[in-house]
Parts: C-alpha cells; structure tokens; sequence
C-alpha cells in the first residue's frame, strides 16, 4: 500500500487570513469576509470531483467549474475556457472510466482561495491504463460553493 504524504503550508495562510480557521474571519475594508476551510476540507473537494467523474456523467464534473475557470486537460493540448469546451474533454475523457487518487499533495489555504497540488493516479476501468500524472486545482467561493477556478493536470515525465 502507498503511503499518501500530505504537506499543509498553513504559515503563509494564517498571516493572509483564513488558514482554515472554523469561522468567518473579518478580511480588508470594503471585501468579503473569508470563507473557513482547512486541509480535510480541501480533500474532500478533491474526492467530490473524482465522484463526478466515477459517475461518467460530464455534466457533473462541469459543474464543479466556476463560469470563469481555466482547464489544462492531461490528455489534450487545447486549453479550456468555456463550460462547452470543458464539457467537449470531459465527455471524451469519461469513456473509459477513470477513477483518480492523490499519491502526494501540496495545500495552500489563503483567504478565498485554496491551491491543491502534487501528483494523483489514474486507473481506466475500460482498459485497465494506469496514469501517473501532476495536478493544480485552485478553488474559490462562488455563490456560496468552493468552485474550481483553474485545474492543470499533466502527464508525469518518466525521468
């Protein structure tokens, strides 16, 4: 069994605001105040996307996306902007039945916003590929959910 490393950098983002404390804390004159979330929360983020895509239904994982968000796909060179273009990947990628898991992770929590990083593992049920690949997701609060606001993944070099 692999052991999962798990490195929290929460010295930065305590003096930024938020680091995960349980309640809102006040933010700069004239701003939001900062949405609370800590390190197990952010995992759990990660894992209610990999439940979207384990279910195949692109809509789904779509959805997790804020309307202004970028996506890097592993298996596609085009950057994807739009709900449509993002949609386009995730319907092709969702075919053979991936199910991703974080092997190493790196968490940033500052004040409404959150940087999940490292490398995760894909396993395609289809035809039983194995995928070792490099990821970022930043996330923020819109309309009262953390959304995905840019999700980079990459295929990891041999060497």
């Amino acid at each position: 069994m692999r052991m999962i490393q798990t490195w929290v950098f929460g010295a930065a983002a305590l003096l930024a605001g938020c680091g995960g404390m349980p309640s809102r804390q006040p933010a700069q004159a004239g701003s939001e105040a900062c949405t609370p979330i800590d390190a197990s929360q952010v995992a759990a983020l990660f894992e209610q996307w990999n439940r979207a895509v384990e279910s195949g239904d692109p809509d789904a994982v779509v959805a997790l996306y804020a309307p202004q968000s970028l996506l890097l796909p592993t298996v596609s060179k085009q950057p994807r902007l739009s709900a449509a273009e993002k949609r386009d990947y995730f319907v092709h990628f969702l075919h053979d039945g991936p199910s991703g898991q974080i092997d190493q992770r790196f968490v940033d929590i500052g004040c409404n916003r959150v940087i999940d990083a490292g490398l995760y593992t894909f396993r395609f049920a289809r035809t039983g590929a194995v995928v070792h690949a490099r990821y970022s997701y930043s996330w923020k609060p819109v309309d009262g959910r953390w959304r995905i606001t840019s999700h980079h993944s990459s295929v990891l070099p041999d060497s």
